[in-house]
């Protein structure tokens, strides 16, 4: 089994780099396909709200499937959705494509149920934690190496990368996953109920804000790095690799203050780390070392807030915890998906380098949150008194 995830890790970094590679070359998408940077920053918006929405769908309507046939198809779709996007002459057709890619987003949640499946409880932990290593290794490897490509040889060359890769995991993955895995299916059975709870809603209502706020920037990172300070493609792809990095480290230390101060601690102080950095963000124009310090304290804050959100949420319902699991995943695409609209609206008036301002009163929101969800913590149960 530890060959299959590692395996899943490494599709998970191809899907990662796919769907956010995007943000590193808008400015030669948009060149290319003769529109503005943030219409073509709507590609991140497009595959967001298709990983958000339709992939949901399509896991549900794909739940009776067995694992490896759903798997199958998930990777075809974004293999088939990425070589759109490589050959689209309009927006239209690069949009589509990305419509097609989220689609095949569903492979993670399928992957997250197998790991999950396959290990006994004490190991669930660790066995989510390779899966989803792949995802974060994407802003390490994925994104500068093909923010680099896009920029030294057209921003058709990552795409074609990513596509013949996806081909190749989906040949690998054919060959790989046993055909009788045994992984539940996805069932929206008792969302309503979950969403009524507090203790569920303001968890998720935080995942939306601060995704929001981390993506007005992140949409649009290549020209907000460059309004900040104009850098060759190089840099700017190192750049994005300490800023991967950053996010690696914040994972860990992340998971590390969960279990040593409890999510709510460590949600106040990464929450108040993140909407500081981004008050900071315009104030390091013309200095590469203070854009550096602040992306990269950025990176940790923002990575490090999802081990304590997952935290609370499973805590909220542990009977449910897939489901709950799976709505904050459409939060974070939902806030994906807003951050990019709101950023590239925002852009045409204040500019891409003071564009961080916007996720301030969202940081700002995001720590109410805090405040109301405590009030909705579920508290230990009383003892009965006996009678008589």
């Amino acid at each position: 089994m530890p060959r299959l995830l590692l395996l899943f890790s490494l599709i998970n970094l191809i899907i990662g780099t796919g769907a956010f590679v995007v943000g590193g070359i808008l400015g030669p998408i948009a060149e290319s396909l003769q529109v503005s940077v943030p219409a073509a920053g709507q590609a991140v918006t497009v595959y967001a709200l298709s990983t958000a929405v339709l992939a949901p769908v399509m896991l549900v309507l794909t739940g009776g499937w067995r694992r490896k046939r759903a798997m199958q198809l998930a990777l075809l779709l974004f293999a088939l959705g990425n070589a759109v996007c490589a050959l689209a002459p309009s927006l239209g057709m690069l949009l589509a494509g990305r419509m097609l890619m989220g689609l095949g987003a569903m492979f993670t949640p399928i992957a997250a149920g197998i790991a999950v499946a396959s290990v006994e409880p004490a190991r669930r932990g660790r066995a989510l934690s390779v899966v989803f290593l792949g995802i974060s290794l994407s802003y390490v490897i994925g994104i500068p190496l093909g923010a680099w490509l896009g920029f030294r040889y057209g921003w058709h060359a990552p795409l074609w990368v990513v596509t013949a890769l996806s081909f190749v995991m989906l040949a690998i993955a054919s060959r790989w996953v046993p055909a009788d895995i045994d992984a539940p299916g996805a069932s929206f059975q008792g969302l309503g109920r979950l969403l009524a709870r507090g203790v569920v809603a303001w968890p998720l209502a935080l995942t939306l804000l601060y995704f929001t706020a981390i993506f007005c920037v992140f949409s649009y990172i290549g020209p907000v790095l460059q309004a900040l300070l104009p850098m060759s493609s190089e840099r700017l792809s190192f750049t994005l690799m300490l800023f991967g990095l950053s996010g690696v480290a914040g994972t860990l230390i992340g998971g590390w203050a969960n279990d040593h101060f409890g999510p709510r601690r460590s949600l106040l102080v990464q929450l108040t780390t993140l909407g500081t950095m981004m008050a900071l963000v315009p104030l390091t124009e013309g200095s590469y070392a203070a854009v550096v310090t602040v992306f990269v304290v950025w990176g940790i804050a923002g990575f490090g807030m999802m081990t304590p959100q997952q935290s609370r949420l499973a805590a909220a319902s542990p009977a449910q915890a897939p489901l709950l699991l799976s709505l904050n995943t459409s939060m974070l695409y939902f806030g994906t998906a807003f951050g990019a609209a709101l950023g590239g609206a925002a852009s045409t008036s204040i500019g891409f380098e003071r564009l961080a301002w916007i996720g301030v009163p969202l940081a700002l929101l995001g720590l109410c949150t805090l405040a109301f969800g405590r009030a909705h913590a579920p508290q230990p149960l009383q003892p009965r008194s006996s009678a008589g």
